[in-house]
């Protein structure tokens, strides 16, 4: 059976010549990537809303018991500052009375028989019949010490706004004490007749916590909360935009770390179930080429990415410039287009190679779907060398009169690596009643969605990095219902590429066409060598706007 000589994509939907049947790849080699082992989800808390409420909830997400805890006035900053540096010492949990939060019910919760009290918090506000050792808002570490019995370290003045730093630097079992810059420190409180009568200092039995736990914070932690972290020893990680996917240096952390649970503080990090799949992913500690596990992050003040790749099929010269060489010479290739784009972005380009991995036939082929499936084996040798290299992969289907869904299925023991990602090229879908050559093909929508949710679904099971998820036009008509193209999929990072060739007044408006109206989603742009009248260069490809963010060369 003769392949299709076809361009992936034209603006007149003409298919070429035919060329020689591909010549199969080498087999595959040894030393080829291996899949990445899931890894168990990592319950997750989100924590928002005030100080008071985020310090209850801090406590309930970290603690099963806590015999003794420490309690100040909800918006007394001096009073928070003595509290931290008490809970820090006392390895106990920091509650705030007042703020529209009922401490006491944590307490009650968390069993708690002393209280260590700061500041003027009225003993109605307290659990009746739990011990209670009072001091004052900016006490020192004398008074701390007595009402204690743990020793402190020096007084460290913090200036009004630099309280969370200063909780997040303190340190036990002799923590500093932390008072209010230029702050009085007021007299001790009398305690009221109906106080419960408080022990000679604290007991120093230790709370029951949650073990393995790992705050992630985008943005300052309140102060209370912090403190709690603090006295359990749990460390504090940054997570600037709140997913934790993003970095190298938030996936390596969280890999390094392997928490049994997390905690994050700022609304940014969505919905516990939607941190917990990001989380299982980090801890695999495996990134995309480019660095982290998104394929195009935007965290602010860093660099994204972008994606520069060969086009065609291992073999066939015929079918665009990958196949014109040999593997070695094609990751090479690759690598040289990227180059040429590296100096005129601040953002990591990637070098990438797509492949055709099954290819629109003239015939009907044995089972009957006018498409040739590429074995796995052919493909196998140019994405183990393009991971070695760096690289990404796509691989793209044009799947005749079968469909989209079926043939990503087929392909999943690549898709199961890390770097492959998925492309579905529609102008070769055909109808039950046509034909290569005599028609374009087009796609349904719900033929779409239904290939992201299974892609997605395969991603978050295996908890693997993101993978992008690449749809090709160059005509409306060839994906139906466009509009309402599924983007929610926190796994993937759709892309629509627009694939017109000829002169640049054509592809010009074929891409502001195509532009119009389109669903949220990242775009891509297609060189051809022979096509485009003139091809344009790197910087000129640079300055369609949006600037693409996947180019490709046949």
């Amino acid at each position: 059976m003769l392949l299709l000589a076809v361009l992936a994509a034209c603006t007149t939907g003409t298919p070429g010549d035919a060329p020689e049947a591909a010549t199969p790849a080498p087999s595959a080699s040894p030393d080829a990537l291996s899949v990445v082992p899931a890894a168990s989800p990592a319950a997750a808390t989100v924590v928002d809303g005030d100080e008071a409420t985020a310090a209850v909830s801090t406590s309930a997400a970290l603690l099963d018991a806590a015999p003794v805890a420490v309690v100040a006035a909800a918006g007394d900053v001096a009073g928070g500052l003595t509290g931290a540096t008490a809970a820090v010492a006392l390895g106990a949990p920091l509650l705030l009375a007042g703020g529209g939060t009922d401490a006491g019910a944590e307490l009650a919760r968390l069993g708690t028989a002393h209280l260590l009290v700061v500041g003027d918090v009225p003993d109605d506000a307290l659990p009746a019949g739990v011990g209670r050792v009072r001091v004052p808002s900016g006490a020192d570490g004398a008074a701390l010490a007595a009402a204690t019995g743990h020793r402190f370290g020096s007084t460290t003045p913090v200036p009004a706004g630099g309280e969370a730093d200063a909780v997040r630097a303190l340190a036990g079992p002799e923590p500093d004490v932390l008072v209010l810059d230029e702050a009085p420190v007021p007299a001790a409180p009398s305690s009221p007749a109906t106080a419960t009568p408080a022990p000679a200092g604290l007991p120093s039995t230790a709370p029951t916590a949650v073990p393995d736990v790992l705050a992630l914070a985008d943005g300052p932690v309140p102060t209370a909360a912090l403190a709690t972290l603090r006295a359990l020893d749990v460390d504090v990680l940054d997570v600037p935009g709140g997913d934790p996917r993003a970095t190298t240096v938030t996936v390596q952390a969280l890999a390094q770390a392997d928490p049994a649970a997390v905690v994050a503080f700022g609304p940014t990090f969505g919905q516990p179930d939607l941190l917990a799949a990001r989380v299982a992913t980090a801890r695999t500690g495996v990134e995309l080429p480019g660095g982290g596990q998104l394929v195009f992050p935007a965290v602010a003040g860093q660099p994204g990415k972008k994606y520069v790749a060969l086009y065609g099929t291992p073999g066939s010269g015929a079918l665009g410039v990958l196949g014109e060489q040999d593997v070695p010479a094609t990751v090479a290739r690759a690598q040289e287009h990227a180059a040429m784009y590296a100096g005129l972005t601040s953002d990591t380009v990637v070098p990438a190679v797509e492949i055709i991995a099954t290819i629109a036939s003239a015939g009907p082929e044995d089972d009957q779907t006018y498409s040739r499936r590429r074995a796995v084996d052919d493909l196998r040798p140019l994405v183990d060398a393009a991971a070695a290299a760096g690289q990404y992969v796509l691989l793209d289907l044009q799947p005749g009169r079968t469909d989209f869904v079926t043939q990503a299925q087929a392909y999943a023991e690549l898709l199961e690596l890390p770097h492959v990602g998925l492309a579905l090229d529609p102008e070769w879908r055909l109808a039950p009643d046509q034909v290569h050559l005599r028609q374009i093909g087009s796609v349904g929508i719900d033929e779409v969605n239904a290939t992201a949710a299974w892609l997605a679904g395969f991603t978050r099971e295996r908890a693997l990095p993101q993978k992008m998820f690449v749809l090709h036009q160059f005509s409306l008509r060839m994906i139906t219902e466009r509009e309402r193209l599924d983007t929610s999929y926190d796994e993937l990072a759709p892309l629509i590429h627009v694939d017109g060739q000829g002169s640049q007044g054509a592809k010009a408006g074929t891409w502001a066409a195509l532009r119009a109206g389109a669903p949220p989603v990242h775009w891509g742009w297609k060189n051809f060598y022979d096509e485009d009248l003139p091809m344009l260069d790197p910087a000129a490809t640079y300055r369609v706007e949006p600037v693409p963010d996947l180019v490709t060369y046949q």
